[in-house]
């Protein structure tokens, strides 16, 4: 039983039932700032399908410094200070291994 204004539930519910209230809106664009940030890993796979299924053929932008979120996006803009110092595929950017290659080494290594 939700309270009024969903106290009852975990950040990684509460992000889970945004996502769905998304999914009933139904809109041609989406944008996600740090979905799974304050998540664990189990409850971040299940935002990461529910995300999925969402971006279906729509434009969608993603922030996120968690890049299992990111790795099969059709274009990653990697930033730095606010300007974009790389771009490209997931495998693109590892094959460069400048920037983003160390991040994400250093998230999965």
């Amino acid at each position: 039983m939700l309270d009024n204004e969903a106290n009852n539930l975990s950040v990684g519910q509460r992000q889970l039932l945004t996502i769905a209230r998304v999914f009933l809106a139904d809109p041609a664009m989406l944008i996600f700032d740090e979905a799974t940030s304050s998540v664990d890993t189990r409850t971040e796979q299940a935002i990461a399908k529910a995300m999925d299924a969402l971006m279906a053929n729509r434009t969608s932008f993603v922030i996120a410094h968690r890049l299992s979120t990111i790795r099969d996006a059709d274009l990653i803009l990697y930033m730095e200070h606010g300007d974009i110092v790389e771009h490209g595929t997931h495998e693109q950017l590892l094959g460069q291994a400048g920037a983003y290659a160390k991040l994400y080494n250093s998230q999965f290594a």
